[in-house]
Formats: C-alpha cells, sequence, structure tokens
C-alpha cells in the first residue's frame, strides 16, 4: 500500500516516525482528523471535510495552523503523487506537541495523509445491536472527528466479530439507534428513508447530509428522527452511509437476512451520479 505524508512542507513516503513518548498526542489524545475519497479523479465533498477538521480542532483547543482552503489544496496536491483514477483515502490530521492534560495550542501540528485503498463492493455485511452506548456531549468530545472516541468504536467491533457479524449498531445514551461502529445508519420503511436525528451523540456526516439531500430531490421522503431499536429490526431495508465505502447496504441484523431495496439503491445510484458531475 503506498502511502504518503505532508510534513513540514514536505511529501515523505511510508510510515515516517513522527511522534515520541513525550508528545501531547500520544499520551493525551489531542488529535482530530478527517476523512475523504479519491476515485475515478474525483473528490467529492473535499472541501467540506477540509472545513470540518477545523472546526474539529477548535473543539480540541489547537489552533487551525492552516486553513481549510490550503489544507483543501495540499490534498489536492498529493493526488499527483498517485496514478490518475486511483481510489484514495485522504486524511488530514492536526495533533498537539506539548501540554499537560490540556493541549497547548500554539504546539498545534498539521499532517495530511493519502493511500491507497479500494472502495468496498456493495455485497452488503452483517450487523448486530451492541451493548456498548455512544457517550453524551457533555461526557466527550463528540462534536468532533476526534481519535479518542474511537477505541469505543473498536470494542463494539469486536463484540460483533465474537458473534459473528461484520459491524454493530450502536446506540445513543437513552437506548435509541446512533450509527454504526463506522458509518452512519439508514432505514426505508413504506418508502420513505429514515435515519437518526442528530442529537450530541455522533457526527452528522457529510456523506450522510448528501444522500439526504439527493434522495429528496429526487422526490423521496426522508425524515430525521428519533430511531428505536424494535423500528430498525423491523424496517423495510437497512443501509449505510459515509466516507470510506459511501453507499452501502446491511443484508442481516441479528437473525433477520434483508435484501439491498430499492431505496438503497436509489441512494447509492444518486450518490455516485452526482459524484461522477450528473
Amino acid at each position: 500500500m503506498k502511502a504518503i505524508h505532508f510534513v513540514d512542507g514536505k511529501w515523505l513516503e511510508g510510515n515516517p516516525p513522527l511522534m515520541g513518548p513525550m508528545t501531547h498526542a500520544v499520551w493525551m489524545s489531542s488529535v482530530v482528523f478527517d476523512g475523504a475519497r479519491a476515485f475515478d479523479g474525483l473528490t467529492p465533498d473535499l472541501d467540506l471535510h477540509c472545513e470540518r477538521l477545523i472546526e474539529s480542532a477548535k473543539t480540541f483547543g489547537l489552533k487551525p495552523v492552516r486553513p481549510a482552503g490550503e489544507v483543501l489544496e495540499i490534498a489536492k496536491e498529493g493526488l499527483s503523487h498517485f496514478d490518475n483514477g486511483a481510489a484514495l483515502y485522504i486524511r488530514p490530521m492536526l495533533y498537539a506537541e506539548e501540554g499537560f492534560v490540556q493541549a497547548e495550542p500554539e504546539s498545534t501540528r498539521f499532517i495530511c495523509t493519502l493511500y491507497e485503498t479500494p472502495l468496498p463492493e456493495p455485497k452488503g455485511f452483517s450487523v448486530c445491536i451492541s451493548s456498548f452506548r455512544r457517550p453524551l456531549l457533555s461526557m466527550a468530545p463528540t462534536n468532533a472527528k476526534a481519535s479518542c472516541l474511537y477505541p469505543n468504536s473498536a470494542r463494539a467491533l469486536r463484540e460483533a466479530e465474537e458473534r459473528g457479524f461484520e459491524n454493530a449498531v450502536v446506540l445513543d445514551g437513552l437506548g435509541n439507534v446512533a450509527e454504526l461502529a463506522t458509518a452512519n445508519l439508514w432505514m426505508a420503511k413504506d418508502g420513505a428513508a429514515h435515519t437518526p436525528v442528530p442529537n450530541g451523540t455522533f457526527l452528522n456526516g457529510i456523506t450522510k447530509q448528501r444522500t439526504a439531500k439527493l434522495l429528496l430531490q429526487a422526490g423521496i421522503p426522508v425524515y430525521e428522527r428519533t430511531i428505536s431499536v424494535q423500528e430498525l429490526l423491523d424496517a423495510d431495508e437497512i443501509f449505510t452511509s459515509g466516507n470510506y465505502g459511501k453507499v452501502l447496504p446491511i443484508t442481516r441484523i441479528e437473525d433477520r437476512d434483508l435484501q439491498p431495496g430499492p431505496i438503497y439503491s436509489k441512494a447509492r445510484e444518486l450518490y455516485f451520479d452526482w459524484a461522477h458531475g450528473g
């Protein structure tokens, strides 16, 4: 896997050693990042991902050492290091070098990583209901795309894999559906698309927002609302939206098998048509 990194004005390859045991980000988790995609020579919503990085940094008290527009240009420059049309993950990141508990804003460092990774095939996957919950905004920095939130997702994934599933539906603090461990969640019922309303426990994903807009423009009703576990279990279709895989079907939830349905298929078609300029 080819990977390159923009560090201090230079492009480096591989996995360069950049942090030490005294780096604040290593022992106090002062790391925010964002993830975008490149494929077929396209970078859908890359500007919005760069803007969200800056907002995440502010949440952590980090100093946005480069404006979103400059982050965007650096990411685009990185594309030239790969074959035209390569499937890439684009990951700009900000973290603190110094501080004690609180990060020292002036020590903030910027890195932009691009590496080769294919888009997942839309073959469907299985999910279970996790016993773990997403924290409330009063408990964790859930309004940022922050590395410190991912160990919670990792334990949900481990639990799911131990049960024979590929991903996990994580609930919010009140026991309602929040998202998957790795992506936002959708269900279809009676010809309409439904997705959990952002309530401070998970990010209102950029791909989720784009999918909702495209479905509405196509005349498909979209409801952002509180969704119970039972409603999800009884759904006509379940699918996901997220940067890494874009729009993917879920074909099993707990002991119930599902088929990719017409609303999922339309959502995926609309997204990739839009990404290709349609």
